[in-house]
């Protein structure tokens, strides 16, 4: 499971970075269906993918302790579930978003459960290798 888990954590974290690099290239014009929505919102749009690029480094700095710091795990994943909750909002304010981003909303809800589970995996490895 430790190995599960540190591949887990690299994928976030290289997903992360990546979709966030690239929504700060291109602004709004990476949001599918969202074509031109002035420079406000493309503005606000390249600030927060620079933090979610951000977010995907605190993941990589994760995955590259030893052992995976479960703490951190379960902070990011929880991070990531709250964007899932902030989808469910917006679903409930303003109704279905653009088909895509159904998936994604999906994903943020379904993933952290996950995190949360194998967050320990490593440490719990670690602990039993050395009493071994």
């Amino acid at each position: 499971m430790d190995r599960v888990l540190r591949w887990l954590v690299w994928a976030m974290g290289i997903a992360c970075v990546a979709i966030g690099a690239f929504h700060l290239v291109l602004g709004i014009a990476s949001v599918p269906g969202e074509g031109t929505a002035g420079a406000t919102v493309d503005s606000r749009e390249r600030f927060y993918n620079a933090v979610f690029l951000g977010y995907g480094l605190a993941w990589i700095w994760a995955a590259r302790q030893s052992p995976v710091p479960a703490k951190a795990v379960r902070a990011l994943a929880g991070i990531f579930l709250l964007g899932g909750i902030g989808r469910l909002l917006s679903l409930a304010v303003h109704g279905p978003p653009q088909w895509f981003q159904v998936p994604l909303t999906v994903l943020e809800l379904v993933l952290p459960p996950v995190y949360f589970w194998l967050a320990d995996a490593d440490e719990r490895t670690r602990a039993a290798t050395a009493e071994a």
